[in-house]
């Protein structure tokens, strides 16, 4: 187990963020708990630390939307989804983590701008596009890719379900079953890689009380935020995190 007080100074407030994220409030943030451990150990170590406190996060969150979410999205993204974990498995030794972050990180920060833009020409009875197997395989693959890669699936998945315009209760609960399936997915995997030891887990479970209340958090909030701010956050914490993707990538590639 990890006793170091700087690792922890560093753990918690990436636990919260997740956590909030995991609640069904902020979507992508989640991807930010990874980058904030690595500023004190490394990114395999800090996956293997987080999938654990994810898995237990999806539990809760899965107890309080087990009701409310929509089946035709998982059918839509999931197989894709599956496929891109395999995918992430299969080139876990030769990927190139810094280009997937920056590429991904450019297409949330493009999917931002343009919502922002085309806003203001739409019409207010805009209708949102129906459901697309093309776009939810395209998507949904490249979220399991990033998911296993770097816990990262987060803006891709959210570029085919935000335009859904779901109620904000049941975007939620989607995005919590989509990460649920994903996150029970990775552990073998993972497991075969060994990110698993023994004091990785420990320090996951010393971590649990504080994955619990920033869980139970986010789905107050999503309770309380009424829903246009709800989109509107979504679609800011997409574009910051797409920033801080394209970061990230383009001072790897750089260094």
């Amino acid at each position: 187990m990890i006793t170091d007080p700087i690792f922890y100074l560093c753990a918690i407030p990436a636990v919260i963020v997740v956590g909030i994220s995991k609640g069904g409030f902020g979507g992508s943030i989640a991807l930010l708990g990874v980058p904030l451990m690595t500023l004190v150990i490394s990114p395999i170590q800090a996956a293997g630390i987080m999938l654990p406190i994810l898995v237990l996060m999806d539990l809760i969150a899965v107890a309080s939307y087990r009701r409310t979410f929509d089946k035709t999205v998982l059918i839509m993204t999931l197989p894709g989804a599956f496929v891109g974990i395999a995918l992430g498995y299969a080139l876990a030794s030769s990927v190139d983590e810094a280009m997937v972050r920056l590429m991904v990180g450019l297409v949330a920060v493009v999917f931002s701008l343009d919502h922002w833009v085309l806003k203001r020409r739409r019409p207010s009875d805009h209708v949102p596009p129906a459901h697309s197997p093309v776009k939810g395989t395209l998507w949904g693959a490249l979220a399991g890719f990033t998911s296993f890669v770097s816990h990262a699936g987060g803006p891709p998945y959210q570029m085919y379900a935000i335009p859904l315009q779901m109620e904000k209760r049941m975007f939620a609960g989607t995005a919590v079953m989509f990460f649920f399936a994903l996150n029970v997915t990775k552990l073998v995997p993972y497991f075969l890689l060994g990110q698993f030891s023994t004091a990785n887990l420990e320090t996951s479970a010393v971590l649990f009380p504080v994955a619990i209340a920033a869980i139970l958090l986010g789905i107050w909030l999503v309770k309380v935020v009424p829903q246009e701010a709800f989109y509107r956050v979504l679609y800011v914490f997409v574009f910051v995190v797409g920033l801080k993707l394209i970061w990230d990538g383009a001072t790897s590639l750089l260094m």
